[in-house]
């Protein structure tokens, strides 16, 4: 609630601004100089600048200012700059054998951190920022479990020409089939029990012993006798209780029944070589490659 009052302010006495609140009153004091010339300082700035400089949102973009002033040609432009200066070393890069890269401290250096670039743009999305893999099929790459092979060269293939994708006909390719339209669904769950013996975990004996056949006429072909796999048909180790979609019962159940067939695209068609080879490089580096 506010009031006005009508007394007169003594000589020398700071004005009210006639409000009063509880029978608190509001002293009329002036604002202080340097307060008030530093807001017409911001005013008179703000104009220049919305002048000089992009600034006001229109429908189809913004003004542009006098001087002409453009963020993404100064981004671009200093783009340029610094891949004419790297031109050299990607050549070299580009000429290097795979696997004498890490010969030369000064290429690999600069390998490993224009491909730790690379994976974080492009593959971080999928493996995760820090290369552990994600559920649902991206798989770890900082173990030493690899479906393809973890030389520098395998990994250099790999992201080259991808997985089980339609743009490169030398993407790495291999179908495991949907065994629940060929199995019974004992067998299925014989052979789960099975896998899980030889991986170290917790089974069904009866039924890891039944499953034992199942897996020798239907499995050992691609995953091999003893269940450790086989690189050149992207069949993983079954021994070793790493698993890319999962171990437990539910989870092979619906592997062996339905099969997965996960997809990597042909980074050749976005990345330029210098690219492919320099993530092939850090990933290798992590601690997984061979």
């Amino acid at each position: 609630m506010s009031a006005h009052h009508d007394k007169e302010h003594k000589p020398g006495e700071v004005p009210t601004t006639g409000h009063s609140w509880d029978g608190i009153e509001e002293l009329d004091n002036p604002m202080p100089r340097w307060w008030l010339w530093t807001w017409y300082a911001s005013i008179f700035w703000a104009v220049l600048y919305s002048i000089a400089y992009p600034a006001w949102p229109l429908i189809n973009g913004a003004t542009q200012g006098i001087l002409g002033y453009n963020r993404v040609a100064e981004l671009q432009s200093n783009i340029d700059k610094f891949t004419e200066l790297n031109a050299p070393v990607r050549e070299k890069l580009v000429k290097a054998e795979l696997n004498e890269i890490s010969d030369d401290a000064e290429l690999q250096s600069f390998a490993k951190q224009s491909g730790a670039a690379v994976f974080k743009t492009w593959c971080a999305q999928c493996h995760g920022s820090g290369a552990g893999g994600n559920p649902g099929g991206y798989p770890n790459l900082l173990d030493d479990d690899w479906l393809w092979g973890g030389s520098v060269e395998d990994i250099h293939l790999t992201v080259t020409h991808g997985i089980r994708n339609t743009q490169s006909e030398e993407a790495r390719f291999s179908m495991m089939p949907a065994f629940g339209e060929m199995l019974e669904k004992e067998d299925i769950d014989g052979v789960v029990h099975y896998v899980r013996q030889i991986s170290g975990q917790e089974h069904d004996a009866a039924l890891a012993s039944a499953g034992e056949t199942v897996f020798a006429d239907n499995c050992s072909g691609c995953h091999a006798e003893d269940g450790t796999g086989d690189r050149s048909q992207g069949a993983p180790n079954l021994t070793d209780a790493i698993w890319l979609y999962g171990g437990d019962v539910a989870s092979l159940t619906h592997t062996v029944t339905y099969a997965r067939a996960g997809v990597m695209p042909a980074w050749n068609e976005r990345l330029t070589e210098a690219d492919i080879r320099s993530v092939a490089v850090y990933i290798h580096s992590l601690g997984g490659g061979e």
